[in-house]
């Protein structure tokens, strides 16, 4: 059993945290559960909680999926937990394996792999290894707060431009501009583009949303540069909460096609495993009321459960108020040009470049 913190006995929203509490992971022997007994302090305003970042020891770096939901086959995760602490995000449950809580562990409670470089270079020149695109970031943000200080996202794009390989960036963070000389350099060969997931235009409802991550109109702002420095960007309207949300659609594409975006995408509420408690008494202590309504409207879109995880389903949901969505999200991309999707990355370019000690490829006229 992990170790319980200051945040399992102490319940009620923290400042810059997004989970209101921190149950139990779903694999540990023994449950805590906070009783108000009317004792002095039961009422005192929780105190602020530190992030820790530790080691993941995942042998290996590239994860292989085959969902026909997802537009790639292969990803790379630099952190396990995010700090941007998006009270929705489909990732929690995973920290149950860990032994810890998707709550408040989830965003605080952080794991890195620094070796993580390395281990890509040698998973990259291996002789059966057939280069597609890698999606950078997709279970947590790879841009998250932590990354200042760690850099272990730019070393791994290191790597990639080493090996002229293709990536795809999903992000909610500004910081992506510091790596923008990379970047910029990748995709005026193909090889890079971005994505800015925006949920909200409203920084109110961002805070308590996404309360480390950059406001909305931050966002903006690194659409501009990326599309001013040449790199491929589009806008991810993710995700729609019905009734909560929904109806900022039309003003998040225009936004973000103003901001330079060239492509878009939307995805659905997704709710697996303890998200679903968790986003609910989310929405009980920052929406009073609105709870009821969001999940009705959840219900309609998959038989009458608030989630289902069957492909074709769990992204885009299905019913009536499903389809009203899609075809405003469908009108409102053709009326923005954003319709069209970002260009193609190349995987002609892949290269593995020499090691010290390698003999040159006579026949290769590449860096020669």
């Amino acid at each position: 059993m992990s170790e319980r913190r200051d945040c399992d006995i102490l319940a009620g929203p923290r400042k810059g945290r997004g989970a209101v509490s921190n149950p139990d992971g779903r694999y540990e022997s023994h449950r805590h559960e906070r009783v108000a007994d009317d004792w002095p302090g039961d009422d005192e305003v929780p105190p602020p909680l530190r992030t820790t970042l530790g080691i993941d020891t995942a042998r290996s770096v590239i994860a292989y999926n085959d969902s026909p939901d997802v537009a790639f086959d292969r990803s790379v995760n630099p952190y396990r937990g995010c700090e941007h602490g998006c009270s929705y995000c489909f990732a929690r449950p995973s920290h149950a394996y860990l032994g810890l809580s998707p709550g408040l562990d989830f965003e605080t409670r952080l794991f890195h792999k620094p070796d993580a470089p390395a281990r890509l270079a040698e998973e990259l020149r291996a002789p059966r290894y057939a280069c597609a695109p890698i999606a950078l970031g997709i279970n947590t943000d790879a841009y998250q707060p932590v990354e200042r200080r760690s850099g272990l996202t730019r070393r791994l794009i290191e790597v990639l431009r080493a090996y002229r390989h293709p990536v795809s960036i999903v992000t909610k963070s500004a910081l992506v501009e510091r790596d923008l000389d990379l970047l910029s350099a990748m995709a005026a060969e193909g090889l890079a583009q971005v994505f800015l997931s925006i949920t909200t235009l409203d920084p109110a409802l961002a805070r308590a949303l996404e309360p480390r991550a950059a406001t909305p109109l931050r966002r903006l702002e690194t659409l501009a540069r990326l599309s001013e420095a040449g790199v491929p960007c589009g806008v991810l309207f993710a995700p729609v909460i019905p009734a909560l949300n929904d109806h900022e659609l039309e003003r998040v594409l225009a936004r973000a096609r103003e901001a330079g975006a060239s492509a878009a995408g939307y995805v659905m509420l997704r709710l697996p495993g303890e998200v679903k408690p968790l986003f609910a008494e989310w929405l009980e202590t920052h929406v009073p009321g609105r709870a009821a309504h969001v999940f009705s409207l959840l219900r309609q879109m998959h038989g009458g459960r608030e989630y289902a995880a069957d492909f074709g389903v769990r992204m885009r949901g299905r019913g009536a108020y499903a389809e009203l969505v899609a075809q405003r999200f469908r009108v409102a991309a053709r009326r923005e040009g954003l319709d069209r999707g970002l260009p193609p990355l190349d995987c002609s370019r892949f290269r593995v470049p020499a090691r010290a000690g390698d003999q040159f490829d006579l026949f290769s006229s590449d860096d020669h």
